[in-house]
């Protein structure tokens, strides 16, 4: 993996992203890959690393409300487990244009943070079983690690199991 956030200007989704991780007090480098890591796979594959450490953003409505999801990229999300979990009697995923409206950024670059306005969201209680995770840094091109601590802590966000593998 090339670390092109030293030798060229971040994105500016990516420089707003940044910008509330060094809000939070946290340490994490938002950083640009060569190619696409719009799905977990790709990222896993730059990266080197497990695709369970990926942790995907995914947008879904909640009883119609926004609902950002931190899931690991090893698995799918089981709405049902998610709608329990949340207390919703329904939970689907949310379409393009309102990822784009919610959060500012594209599908397959949708940062845990960065967004218009907070977005209440849940963390996969899988993500724990990695010492570091990767999220998207606001493009499909942006990556950022943390540990999940961090992750909880930057986002706010109540950890759930959203699927049972």
């Amino acid at each position: 993996m090339t670390d092109q956030a030293a030798t060229a200007p971040l994105p500016e989704r990516s420089r707003l992203v940044q910008e509330h991780v060094r809000a939070a007090g946290l340490a994490s480098q938002v950083r640009e890959l060569p190619d696409s890591a719009r799905t977990a796979a790709q990222a896993a594959a730059a990266l080197g690393c497990e695709i369970g450490a990926i942790g995907s953003s995914l947008l879904f409505l909640a009883d119609e409300q926004p609902l950002l999801v931190m899931t690991s990229g090893r698995h799918r999300v089981d709405l049902d487990l998610l709608a329990a979990a949340v207390g919703a009697a329904n939970v689907v995923m949310a379409p393009a244009a309102t990822v784009r409206e919610v959060t500012g950024q594209a599908i397959g670059g949708v940062a845990p943070v960065g967004h218009p306005s907070p977005v209440r969201t849940v963390i996969d209680a899988a993500l724990r079983d990695y010492d570091v995770v990767w999220t998207a840094g606001g493009t499909p091109h942006t990556v950022m690690p943390m540990s999940f601590d961090e992750l909880v802590a930057l986002t706010g966000g109540d950890v759930v199991v959203v699927a049972a593998d």
